[in-house]
């Protein structure tokens, strides 16, 4: 059974930081790009960033310069550190695992993230 376990959200102040942790089972890690992303009420989920395999990262505009995605394959662990945060930061984060464009894809719960004063 596949599974994404994501942990880290909260409440922060603007300008603080978090980091968001997403651990997965079942699938050979390694082999799976992870990404992560974030929704809020009524707007479609939106692409934050990703990490490949290989270790190569993508961010969106949006997060460029002040979010950091890593993961660490021997303990099956993806990592979103997320600094100088704003409230439009504000969101349900998900991470998301897939082989390849064509290949199942998985989903963590979900992660509230709160940024405001």
């Amino acid at each position: 059974q596949v599974q994404l376990v994501e942990s880290g959200g909260g409440l922060v102040q603007p300008g603080g930081s978090l980091r968001l942790s997403c651990v997965a089972s079942g699938i050979v890690f390694s082999a799976h790009y992870l990404r992560w992303y974030r929704q809020v009420p009524g707007k479609q989920r939106e692409l934050v960033a990703t990490i490949m395999s290989g270790g190569s990262t993508q961010y969106d505009d949006s997060v460029k310069d002040r979010f950091t995605i890593s993961r660490d394959n021997a303990k099956n662990t993806g990592y979103l550190q997320m600094n100088s945060l704003k409230p439009e930061d504000t969101a349900v984060y998900y991470c998301n695992a897939r082989r390849h464009r064509f290949a199942q894809e998985y989903w963590g719960q979900g992660t509230q993230v709160t940024v405001s004063s």
